[in-house]
């Protein structure tokens, strides 16, 4: 008799396991649906130039155990100018995404204006204090915090290594955009640089790709003895146009971007931007666990790399002083 009561509370068992997990099965895709966090993205066409930023990017995702398409989603929006960036930054506003990765000073402000809630990430932002979109990189307070780098001395050095490369040069022309939000501040520490320097700046505007022909030929009637990029989307996203045309004006030129010397620029002095947007996955991970933007402090990068091209030095008759070699942090031949 007590094996029979056994063997039926056996079944009674297995009866009720059976039904919580029919009950349970229908759920599980709910559940995993769930937890789909989704991450905005606004950029700056084309897209093909910031590859090694959004691999760096996904793999710091991935090693805070994200995997696209299954916890996470990322909804990039490329726009082709600065004009379009406020439509895609409000249309990434309506979907509800979780965060907005927005890399610079140029994304940022349209982002800020399109959400005061939305938690907003920058990857390369020059200067956020300065342009008031964080309170302060220890308390940025509001929904935007992420990586940045000081442009404002970047910038500052970069003329004076340039300086140091052609010493003979009295006139430095600056290509700046008007429409980097950063770049009126860059150019006063630029100014600033230039006059320590003795040597005369000619400010160069170009907020297009349309702009590069004119500025390079207004620097060569002024006969500059080369040229300062301060790094934006803009550059950042056209190394080989600007490496082509400094290399048709004979002109030696320093930017904030690897890139645009990879391209054939002859110099560059800036951050790793691989290794920022890497970083910049920390925080959209913390924010989707919870924590505040306003309570997330501003990482500043801490290593800025020196690079050369020796094959562009050499095209244009440029000798590359040892003093500088010892200093480069890769040379490409």
């Amino acid at each position: 008799m007590f094996a029979t009561t056994r063997l039926i509370e056996r079944r009674r068992s297995l009866i009720l396991a059976l039904g919580a997990g029919a009950f349970a099965a229908p759920l599980a895709p709910f559940a995993q649906q769930a937890k789909l966090a989704r991450v905005g993205f606004l950029g700056f066409a084309p897209a093909s130039a910031w590859t090694s930023q959004v691999e760096a990017l996904q793999s710091g995702l991935r090693e805070l155990g994200y995997v696209e398409g299954k916890n996470i989603a990322i909804e990039f929006r490329w726009a082709a100018s600065v004009d379009q960036m406020p439509e895609f930054a409000a249309e990434l506003v309506r979907m509800n995404v979780d965060v907005i990765l927005a890399p610079a000073s140029t994304q940022v402000e349209p982002s800020r204006q399109a959400t005061r809630t939305i938690p907003i990430v920058f990857a390369q932002h020059a200067d956020p204090v300065g342009t008031g979109h964080v309170a302060s990189l220890a308390r940025p307070g509001g929904n935007i915090t992420g990586v940045s780098m000081l442009l404002t001395e970047l910038a500052a050095k970069g003329l004076e290594l340039l300086h140091q490369v052609v010493p003979r040069a009295t006139r430095v022309g600056v290509l700046w955009n008007p429409t980097t939000p950063t770049h009126p501040y860059v150019l006063k520490a630029v100014e600033a640089a230039g006059q320590k320097l003795g040597v005369q700046l000619l400010m160069v505007p170009a907020q297009a790709v349309d702009d590069f022909e004119k500025a390079f030929s207004t620097m060569a009637r002024e006969r500059v003895g080369g040229f300062l990029v301060p790094t934006s989307p803009l550059t950042n996203s056209q190394p080989a146009p600007l490496a082509e045309l400094a290399l048709r004006h004979r002109l030696p030129g320093m930017f904030g971007n690897r890139a645009n010397v990879v391209a054939g620029g002859l110099m560059s002095y800036g951050a790793d931007f691989n290794y920022m947007y890497r970083r910049a996955a920390l925080y959209v991970d913390k924010i989707l666990k919870g924590a505040k933007p306003g309570d997330l402090a501003v990482e500043q990068a801490s290593k800025y790399n020196l690079v050369i091209n020796r094959r562009t030095a050499r095209a244009i008759g440029v000798a590359i002083p040892e003093s500088i070699l010892l200093r480069t942090d890769e040379v490409i031949e």
